[in-house]
């Protein structure tokens, strides 16, 4: 076979082919990322969830990515249809290998979809606190209050119990204070009262309660319970301890500790 025929033979057809399959590429690549940005810019103009937008955008790209190369695959003459049948087998198999990360990846789907928290939330979640950052495919990655990086999987998000503590406006404080059985019921409890009412954090709906609720071992227990804004849950449950320490030395009234009294017999 001499030049020329090489030429258009094998070269010239091949040189085509690979020509239009790298122009398939590089289109169905710029295509490609038009398309998901029309589709983050329509997801966002609806106000949805941020998390949300980035996951599905991030799914839509690799899908048609994936249609762009078997697309420019099949310029080259590969048969598309066996290549699809070979990714298939090779995604079983690797899906059984895998079973533990395609349960996160599962999760995290679940996790977005239904959105049991979003991004900023305060929550707890397979035995951690902390604020969430983000929503991976496969990891939820969460700040603790003093300011870890705590990476859980999804798996182990879902599975479990979910606290959502950012989920309402309000919360409750619940707060026991216990006294002396000597003291003062109905002192200690106009105290508490005055405690409460004073602190302008505390919510006047549902209005707070202050009973008593509980004759201890060693106290009489007061419940103390007022609602506040979520973002003030902690001041108002730090403040109020204080408050109460302070109030009850100025009034004299004792909050007990545990003891115990030993007795001894001196009979022989």
């Amino acid at each position: 076979m001499d030049t020329s025929q090489l030429l258009e033979t094998i070269i010239i057809p091949w040189g085509i082919k690979i020509a239009l399959a790298l122009a398939i590429f590089i289109l169905g690549r710029m295509a490609v990322a038009i398309v998901v940005k029309v589709a983050g810019r329509f997801m966002n103009a609806r106000s949805m969830d941020e998390i949300l937008v980035k996951f599905l955008l991030s799914i839509l790209r690799w899908v048609l990515l994936l249609f762009v190369i078997i697309a420019a695959l099949s310029q080259l003459g590969v048969d598309t249809t066996s290549l699809v049948a070979l990714l298939g087998a090779a995604g079983l198999a690797i899906g059984l290998s895998l079973q533990s990360s395609l349960a996160n990846f599962a999760s995290g789907v679940m996790l977005i979809v239904f959105r049991p928290f979003t991004k900023g939330n305060f929550v707890e979640v397979a035995g951690v606190s902390g604020s969430v950052d983000a929503i991976g495919i496969f990891t939820t990655t969460l700040t603790t209050p003093d300011n870890k990086e705590v990476i859980v999987p999804n798996g182990a998000v879902y599975s479990n119990s979910i606290t959502n503590y950012s989920a309402r406006a309000t919360r409750r404080v619940d707060m026991v204070f216990g006294i002396g059985y000597d003291d003062d019921i109905k002192k200690a409890k106009a105290l508490l009262e005055e405690i409460v009412t004073a602190d302008k954090r505390v919510l006047a709906e549902p209005a707070p309660v202050v009973a008593l609720g509980e004759l201890g071992d060693s106290s009489v227990n007061f419940l103390v319970r007022p609602w506040v804004n979520a973002a003030d849950y902690w001041g108002v449950l730090w403040d109020t301890t204080e408050s109460v320490k302070l109030k009850f030395d100025e009034a004299g009234i004792s909050i007990p500790y545990p003891q115990m009294d030993v007795h001894f017999d001196k009979s022989e």
